[in-house]
């Protein structure tokens, strides 16, 4: 808009210009021998003073101006302009002063001192001007102007005593009832020319200060006017000499307004918009104080202050609910804070065609939402509203190529029911948000019981840090049976953790902290590393070699480096690629492009792919023939039931039936009896693993005890054997 309203400033003045000019060229073209000597001879003196005058007010006004300006800009240029000035304005008040018809203190004016000053002036205004655009600026000393500016007086000084000595020294440049003498026309014209370079070198410059060098050049074009009126005019009565000092003084004011501009009201506005852009930054800074970066939502800072300011106004209650997007943290510790940050944004503006205005929906920097309702009639009415914003993420979020899905988890805290400060009940809003996920609702309202359990988990998850360095983790192995050779030909890698303090610790409590916290991502090198160099050992101790299952989690599954993390890891331990298992869980499977692509490069390195937990993760079988994957894992849940649950033994025997179709390998969990075993082999399952066999044992244990664990297989497989004949 600013630049808008400039180009119309200019186009402005630009039409002004040339309607003034118009005008008074008509006036020449078409009325000059009419007009000629319209004032007469006694009043053109008094018209030709004035306008001495105010040529002399506008020049002294330039150097005056420069003289004030710089104590503050200290510019070689300025001052210097400012000098060539106040000689253009001494000169101008002799050549007034020395004009036909002016008495004199000296002798009777005459023509020829009147012109030579005017002559003078012109041509020092176009040298200087051309110097000035040529010199190279630099900062100066305040005292310089002390030095410059005397030098004006010093030419003037010179000017009197050339033109006013005893004997004329130059010649005369104008012809008492002729006009001007063929050497004035040519100073004239050199003026012109000088004049004209200077145009050149503006309009090159043009884009640099466009105001500036408008005015300039417009101040030059009519100085080249009132030039070329000077070397045609007959005498100083004519109509042309008149024009042409209206076009000097109009040269000369366009000059002080380019001076102005670029010396006073350039800076000023400069100065202006400094002060607006410092309050728009301001503002902005003041913006993003109380505003989520992300997602532009307010921020907790912002969601303290209200509770301060609107908690306790009113006794009506209130409610703060807390949503927690399940899997951001594997996200953004696997794809990273850019895929995470867009996720987040989507999933705001999903929440925010749901929240009514009259909420306040906040984004914390833990990649939290918190709602503060002002106004609950009735719980009911937080239930319904959880359940609406959990029903707008069942669609898939598509990040860049990835479709990426994930629940909400939502705890309620009430005021004043559940507390009486604002700390508090954000605090309680969150210990119950951190425990939905343990129902299938995923909508949880504060009790009490949760502080100590909140307060138990953040000291897990501060340990669980420093576990991998202080060899707190440790690796077991499960022996899996190869029931067609009656061999133990894999293991899967189990971890476990022994807390210094709290002994041993269920993977099924720090596994979820880890995925939650991130720390999946370098727990999961270390469980890879460890197995397979442990393989590698057994190998070395003189042990068959043997397969190791180890299960990926979400988090690596999105870790951009994952494919060449694993080899490295292959070409560290030395293991061969086709004696590595991968597992990945059903639920897995619902990112199928992101999967397809992942698990093809896994294959890629030689390794296997099973699904662990095959027919918990209702998920579509479809990925099945799309997927790349070797073996499928029967849940314990489905085998410990086959002869008592007759949908669970038809459940094994399709998915037994589909593998051998799909020409997969099929292992089932979870095997503690002799029925379960025996219906197993039946039915030609190709590989076993429970407490039937072996529990998760340590390495050494393992290769310890390698030859008993065989027979002891041996002698299980020899009874079912005995029992079916």
């Amino acid at each position: 808009m600013g630049k808008f309203n400039d180009d119309f400033s200019f186009v402005k003045r630009g039409s002004q210009f040339l309607v003034l000019t118009v005008i008074f060229l008509s006036v020449i073209a078409l009325g000059g021998d009419q007009l000629y000597g319209i004032f007469g001879k006694n009043n053109y003196v008094t018209i030709h003073l004035m306008m001495e005058i105010l040529i002399i007010v506008v020049t002294m006004a330039i150097s005056i101006q420069a003289w004030l300006v710089s104590p503050y800009i200290l510019s070689k240029r300025v001052l210097y302009a400012g000098a060539l000035f106040l000689t253009i304005s001494l000169i101008e008040i002799a050549h007034a002063l020395s004009y036909k018809g002016m008495p004199f203190f000296i002798t009777e004016s005459t023509p020829y001192a009147a012109t030579w000053f005017y002559m003078l002036g012109r041509l020092l205004l176009s040298i200087g001007g051309l110097v000035l655009l040529f010199m190279k600026d630099k900062e100066v000393k305040i005292t310089f102007r002390w030095q410059i500016y005397p030098l004006p007086f010093l030419i003037i000084i010179a000017c009197f005593a050339i033109l006013y000595a005893p004997t004329p020294i130059l010649p005369s440049l104008i012809i008492e009832g002729e006009g001007p003498t063929a050497l004035k026309n040519t100073l004239q014209y050199l003026a012109v020319l000088l004049h004209i370079v200077i145009i050149i070198v503006l309009l090159k410059k043009f884009k640099r200060a466009p105001k500036i060098i408008f005015l300039s050049v417009g101040s030059a074009i009519y100085l080249i006017m009132s030039d070329y009126l000077f070397t045609i005019y007959r005498d100083v009565y004519d109509i042309k000499n008149f024009i042409g000092h209206i076009f000097q003084l109009s040269s000369f004011y366009l000059l002080f307004r380019a001076i102005y501009f670029s010396s006073i009201e350039k800076p000023f506005q400069q100065l202006i918009d400094t002060q607006e852009h410092l309050e728009k930054s301001r503002k902005q800074m003041h913006y993003m104080a109380y505003h989520n970066e992300v997602t532009n939502l307010p921020n907790d800072r912002f969601l303290m202050e209200t509770l301060k300011r609107n908690l306790y106004i009113t006794t009506s209650h209130k409610a703060i609910i807390a949503i927690g997007i399940e899997r951001i943290s594997a996200i953004k510790a696997s794809l990273g804070n850019t895929y995470a940050d867009q996720m987040i944004d989507l999933i705001a503006q999903r929440l925010k065609n749901v929240i009514p205005e009259k909420y306040d929906l906040c984004m914390l920097r833990e990649d939290y939402f918190v709602i503060f309702i002002d106004e609950v009639v009735h719980t009911h009415q937080l239930t319904q509203l959880s359940q609406q914003l959990q029903l707008v993420m069942e669609e898939s979020f598509q990040v860049q190529h990835f479709s990426l899905n994930s629940q909400l988890n939502i705890g309620i805290s009430l005021f004043p029911t559940d507390s009486n400060r604002e700390e508090e009940l954000l605090r309680f809003a969150l210990y119950a948000m951190h425990e939905a996920h343990k129902i299938p609702s995923r909508i949880r309202f504060y009790e009490s019981s949760m502080s100590s359990e909140m307060t138990e988990r953040l000291v897990l998850e501060n340990d669980l840090h420093d576990a991998l360095d202080n060899q707190e983790l440790y690796l077991e192995y499960q022996p899996q049976i190869n029931l067609q050779s009656g061999e133990i030909k894999s293991v899967e890698a189990l971890i476990r953790w022994q807390h210094p303090k709290k002994g041993w610790i269920s993977p099924g409590v720090f596994i979820p902290i880890a995925e939650e916290s991130g720390l999946i991502i370098p727990i999961g090198q270390w469980v890879l590393e460890t197995a397979c160099r442990q393989v590698k050992q057994w190998e070395a101790a003189g042990l068959p070699p043997m397969k190791v299952a180890v299960n990926l989690s979400l988090g690596q599954l999105f870790q951009q480096n994952l494919v060449e993390m694993i080899q490295q890891v292959l070409d560290k331990t030395q293991l061969d690629a086709q004696f590595l298992q991968l597992e990945i869980t059903e639920s897995m499977t619902i990112n199928s492009n992101h999967m397809t692509t992942i698990l093809l490069q896994l294959k890629g390195l030689g390794v296997t792919i099973a699904v662990d937990d095959f027919g918990t993760g209702y998920s579509s079988l479809s990925y099945l023939k799309d997927f790349p994957i070797d073996c499928l894992k029967i849940d314990r849940s489905f085998v410990q039931k086959i002869h008592a649950d007759s949908t669970d033994k038809a459940l094994v025997d399709m998915i037994l039936s589909m593998a051998k179709h799909l020409q997969l390998k099929v292992v089932a969990e979870g095997i503690e009896e002799i029925d379960q075993l025996s219906y197993l082999v039946n039915s030609k399952c190709d590989a076993v693993q429970g407490f039937l066999f072996s529990k998760p044992i340590q390495p050494e244990i393992l290769q310890e005890s390698y030859k008993s664990l065989h027979n002891h297989v041996k002698s299980i497989l020899d009874s079912i054997s005995v029992l079916e004949h």
